[in-house]
């Protein structure tokens, strides 16, 4: 009994740990990117460059609510006791995971360049561009797709029962690149909208955190899905009149 409650408390270090590295993460994309001007396309970043802040910040908006599931993983991996290979098997599974978002941050990368783009020489088309984006991330969070997504998302034990048989050095890596690739499938719309509010836009940030966190662990998450593709929806419908709510693709004289 006393190595099992060890091991309890060593699951839920772990979680807290990764709790921890999501709020190291939000401290270092406040203090890096609180003093970069809000706007359209990269901010001036090169693709590396984008790609090392795109990481920073998907660390902070996801690792709160991928902490749950790491723990309930390595609890169901009841050989492993020591907590150096613990550590190393979180991290391993964290960096397949992140290794996702990254891959979709070069995506994001040509989207944000393509929305300053567009706000320097199709000023008068970029609102209704931005409108159209909003529209489909909303209309998104409404379909069996995101669904479907959210559901693996939300079931851990399906996923447990999945990533049991994977086998081999780079098993952990493996099963964070499976998670992320459904957690890419589940978001990516919510992120798109974070690309025409602005990359770096700190306070949709942290409204997109807290909704794709609500999703995945709230008992009434699906219905918040819904409820915020409606809103998108909603919300879109001002942008053509009002082209300032789409920083990320709205150029100001200053700029």
């Amino acid at each position: 009994m006393p190595g099992r409650s060890s091991l309890t408390l060593s699951h839920h270090a772990a979680e807290l740990a990764l709790i921890g590295c999501a709020a190291l993460a939000w401290y270092f994309t406040f203090s890096g990117l609180g003093d970069m001007s809000m706007g359209p396309g990269t901010m001036g970043l090169g693709l590396w460059a984008f790609l090392g802040v795109w990481a920073l910040m998907m660390a902070a908006m996801m690792l709160p609510s991928l902490a749950p599931l790491t723990s309930m993983y390595l609890r169901s991996v009841r050989a492993v006791r020591s907590r150096r290979v613990r550590a190393l098997r979180t991290t391993a599974l964290v960096g397949g995971y992140l290794l996702t978002w990254i891959g979709f941050g070069v995506v994001a990368y040509a989207a944000a360049e393509l929305s300053g783009l567009l706000a320097e020489g199709a000023a008068d088309a970029a609102p209704w561009v931005g409108a159209g984006v909003l529209a489909a991330a909303g209309l998104y969070q409404l379909t069996p797709l995101k669904d479907l997504c959210l559901r693996h998302c939300r079931s851990p034990v399906a996923f447990l029962l999945h990533v049991s048989g994977y086998k081999g050095r780079l098993r952990d890596v493996r099963v964070g690149l499976y998670h992320g690739a459904y957690c890419v499938g589940c978001c990516w719309g919510l992120m798109v909208v974070l690309i025409a509010v602005g990359v770096m836009n700190l306070a949709w940030m942290a409204g997109i955190t807290v909704v794709i966190f609500l999703e995945k662990t709230w008992k009434y998450g699906p219905a918040l899905s819904r409820v915020t593709g409606v809103a998108l929806i909603v919300f879109a419908l001002f942008v053509p009149a009002h082209p300032e709510l789409l920083p990320g693709l709205y150029m100001t004289a200053g700029m």
